[in-house]
């Protein structure tokens, strides 16, 4: 048996267990909700809104899509042609997600202080978690960092990616 294939697979499986634990946790969490507000671009489009501490942008060109929702945070998502891009900031945390060539990154910061910045290029399914005071970057070329507080970020592809516990 390749020993590299079976070590990347269980990295690969403990990777998508912790973002699965991580995400329940993450929003199974109790907090007072702010007004939401939403901001979906399908194709050609630019959408704008704000409402207290709630905001959000998303931007797309033909072929692509766009979304992103602040719910007491700030998110931003732009999708170029054939890409999707998905963005959620909620209870303090900022997030955005940038999509190209194909790509599809959710970007998704719940929590005070917490940040996910993904871009995707190419055909690929990013996958970035934070919770409060983490930070999660990826560069769309297959470099990821997660640090501060929980966070998981990873392509699902590929399984490249990183975790941090705080």
């Amino acid at each position: 048996m390749n020993t590299t294939h079976t070590t990347l697979r269980r990295v690969g499986g403990a990777l998508l267990g912790t973002a699965a634990a991580a995400s329940l946790t993450v929003l199974a969490a109790p907090t007072a909700l702010a007004a939401p507000v939403d901001c979906r671009a399908p194709g050609e489009a630019e959408v704008i809104n704000a409402d207290g501490t709630s905001e959000c942008a998303a931007a797309s060109v033909p072929g692509g899509a766009a979304a992103a929702y602040g719910i007491e945070g700030w998110a931003l998502a732009e999708a170029g042609s054939g890409s999707l891009a998905l963005a959620i900031g909620r209870d303090g945390g900022r997030a955005a997600s940038t999509a190209t060539g194909g790509a599809a990154p959710a970007a998704i910061a719940m929590g005070p202080e917490s940040s996910v910045t993904l871009a995707g290029s190419g055909p690929e399914l990013t996958l970035g978690l934070a919770g409060a005071g983490a930070t999660v970057t990826s560069d769309g070329a297959g470099n990821y960092s997660c640090s501060g507080g929980p966070a998981f970020a990873g392509n699902l592809l590929t399984l490249r990616g990183c975790m941090s516990q705080g």
